[in-house]
C-alpha cells in the first residue's frame, strides 16, 4: 500500500480525513467494547486468573506505552505516520484471533492464562507504536480551536455505538448460558471474534485519512535531547506530573471494579453490564456539554470540575458494603455509575487533548511521547501493586463503631468498615486529591477561574434539565455533586 504525504491539505482533504477519523473511532470503540472491560475480566476469571494476573492484564497496555520511546525515533526517521499507524494497528488486532481460540485449546488453565497475557502483551506493544504516530498525526490534522468540539463529537458517536453493543453482548452471553450452560467460554470467543472484525474495519478507515507533511522543529536536535525536551518545559512538566499521579490513582482501583462486583458483591454479569451501560449513557449525555465548555473555557478549567467528582465516586465504592452487601448496595452502585459516567465524559476528552494543545508545533511527537512515558509507568505500576497486595489486604480490616449506652439499653452503629478492596479505593481517593492539587499548577491559554466555569456549567445544566423535565428533583440530582465540589475546592485552597 502506498501512502502519500501532502505538503498541505485542502479543506476537502481535511473534511474527508475528519470523517474517516470518526468512522475509525466508532470501529475502534466497537472492538474495545467487545474485547475489554467486564468481558475481558470475566473471561480471565473463568480461566482461573489470580488477582495478580488480573492486575498484570490491566498493567500491560500502559506498560507497553514505553515502546513509544523507540517509536519516536521511527516516526522521526520515516515521517510517514499513516503507514506506521496502519501497519501497527493491523498487527495490534491480530492477537484477538488467538484469544478467541483459547476456549478451543486443551491446555491446562494456567497455560491458558499465559496465552491470554501473551496476546494482550503483543496487542499492547503494537498499540504503543500506533498511538505514537497517531497523536502527532492528529496534532497536525486538526486545529487547536476544533479539538474539543471534534473529539467530543467523535466520542459521543462512539459511545452511543458502544452502549448498543454492550447491551447486545450482555444478552448474547446470558442467552448462550441458558442454551449451553457448560460452554459459556465460547460466548466470549464469539465476542472477541466480532471485535477483531470491527478492529480491521477501523484499520481500513485509518488508511484513508490524509496526512500533511510533518512540521519540522526550529532546530535540529539529537534523539536523547528530544526525550529530555518535554521535561525542560516547566508548564508541560506540571501537566506530566498531574496526569502521572492521576493515572496512578485511577489504575490502582479501576481495574478491580469488575472483580469487586463479581467476587465481593456477588453480582450477576447482566447487572454489572447494566451498570456499565448506565454509566455509558450518562457519559454519552454529557459529552456534548463538556466539549462545548472545553472550547469555551479551557481543558484545565473543566478538568477542575470533573476530576473531584470522579475522585468522590472512587471513595464511594468503599461504602457499597458495611462488612457485607446490604439493601443500599445496588442503589449506591447506581448513583456511583451515574456520576462516574458524567465525570469520565470530560476526563477522557480533556485528558487526551490537553497534551495535544500544550505541545509546541513541530515537537508534538516528542512531547506527547514523553507525557505517555510517565503516564504509562504510573498506570502500569498501580494495578500490579493492587494485584500483588490484594491477598495481604484480604485479611485486614479497619472499622469504627459508634456506641450508645443508656440504662437498660445499648446501641452499636457501624460507621466505618474497610476490607480488602476498600483499602485500594481509599488510597486511590487520597492520591487523586494530590493529582487535583497538581492540576492547579498548569497554565493553559484561555483558562478561567474555576468558580466561573462552575457557575456557567450549573446554569447550563439547569437549562438542560428544564428542557428535559419539569421535575425539580431531577435538576437537584444533577446539580448536587457540583455543589459538593465547590465546597471541596474551597477547603483544598484554604
Amino acid at each position: 500500500m502506498k501512502f502519500v504525504v501532502k505538503e498541505s491539505l485542502t479543506d476537502a482533504d481535511v473534511q474527508s480525513g475528519l470523517r474517516a477519523v470518526i468512522r475509525d473511532g466508532m470501529a475502534s470503540q466497537a472492538m474495545a467494547t467487545l474485547t475489554s472491560g467486564a468481558f475481558l475480566v470475566a473471561f480471565a476469571l473463568k480461566l482461573g486468573a489470580s488477582n495478580l494476573e488480573i492486575g498484570l492484564l490491566a498493567a500491560l497496555p500502559p506498560l507497553m506505552q514505553l515502546l513509544q520511546i523507540p517509536s519516536i525515533y521511527l516516526v522521526e526517521k520515516i515521517k510517514i505516520r499513516r503507514a506506521i499507524s496502519t501497519y501497527a494497528s493491523t498487527i495490534r488486532r491480530l492477537p484477538w484471533l488467538m484469544i478467541a481460540l483459547i476456549p478451543f485449546l486443551s491446555s491446562p488453565e494456567t497455560g491458558l492464562v499465559i496465552i491470554l497475557i501473551s496476546a494482550i502483551l503483543l496487542n499492547s506493544a503494537f498499540g504503543a507504536v500506533s498511538n505514537c504516530s497517531w497523536n502527532s498525526w492528529m496534532r497536525d490534522l486538526i486545529t487547536q480551536e476544533r479539538l474539543g468540539h471534534f473529539f467530543s463529537r467523535r466520542m459521543k458517536l462512539s459511545t452511543g455505538l458502544g452502549i448498543g453493543l454492550c447491551i447486545a453482548a450482555a444478552f448474547c452471553i446470558d442467552y448462550w448460558k441458558r442454551l449451553f450452560p457448560d460452554k459459556e467460554m465460547y460466548a466470549y470467543s464469539f465476542l472477541f471474534l466480532v471485535g477483531f472484525i470491527a478492529g480491521m474495519i477501523g484499520v481500513y478507515f485509518i488508511s484513508t485519512i490524509p496526512e500533511p507533511r510533518m512540521s519540522e522543529g526550529h532546530e535540529k536536535i539529537n534523539f536523547l535531547n528530544m526525550l529530555v525536551r518535554p521535561f525542560e518545559d516547566i508548564n508541560f512538566r506540571s501537566l506530566v506530573m498531574f496526569l502521572g499521579s492521576w493515572n496512578f490513582a485511577i489504575n490502582l482501583a479501576a481495574p478491580f471494579f469488575t472483580v469487586y462486583m463479581l467476587q465481593r458483591l456477588g453480582l450477576e454479569m447482566s447487572l454489572i453490564i447494566g451498570l456499565t451501560v448506565l454509566s455509558q449513557l450518562m457519559h454519552f449525555a454529557f459529552l456534548g456539554l463538556w466539549g462545548k465548555f472545553t472550547d469555551r473555557f479551557s481543558f484545565k478549567s473543566v478538568l477542575g470540575i470533573s476530576r473531584p467528582l470522579f475522585v468522590l465516586c472512587i471513595l464511594a465504592w468503599a461504602f457499597t458494603t458495611m462488612r457485607e452487601r446490604n439493601i443500599l448496595t445496588v442503589p449506591l452502585l447506581i448513583v456511583i455509575h451515574i456520576f462516574m459516567g458524567i465525570s469520565t465524559a470530560d476526563v477522557n476528552l480533556a485528558s487526551g487533548n490537553i497534551g495535544l494543545k500544550l505541545a509546541p508545533k513541530g515537537y508534538a511527537t516528542v512531547y506527547l511521547a514523553g507525557n505517555n512515558l510517565v503516564n504509562s509507568v504510573a498506570a502500569a505500576i498501580a494495578p500490579i501493586l493492587g494485584g500483588r497486595f490484594a491477598d495481604f489486604f484480604a485479611s485486614r480490616e479497619l472499622s469504627m463503631v459508634l456506641n450508645w449506652k443508656s440504662p437498660g439499653k445499648e446501641l452499636a452503629i457501624q460507621t466505618l468498615n474497610f476490607q480488602h478492596w476498600d483499602f485500594f479505593f481509599l488510597f486511590a481517593f487520597l492520591i487523586g486529591l494530590v493529582a487535583i492539587y497538581q492540576l492547579r499548577k498548569i497554565k493553559e491559554q484561555g483558562e478561567v477561574e474555576e468558580k466561573i466555569a462552575i457557575k456557567e456549567l450549573l446554569s447550563e445544566v439547569r437549562s438542560d434539565m428544564r428542557d428535559l423535565s419539569s421535575a425539580g428533583g431531577l435538576r437537584k440530582l444533577v446539580i448536587f455533586p457540583f455543589s459538593i465540589m465547590r465546597v471541596l475546592k474551597k477547603s483544598m485552597i484554604q
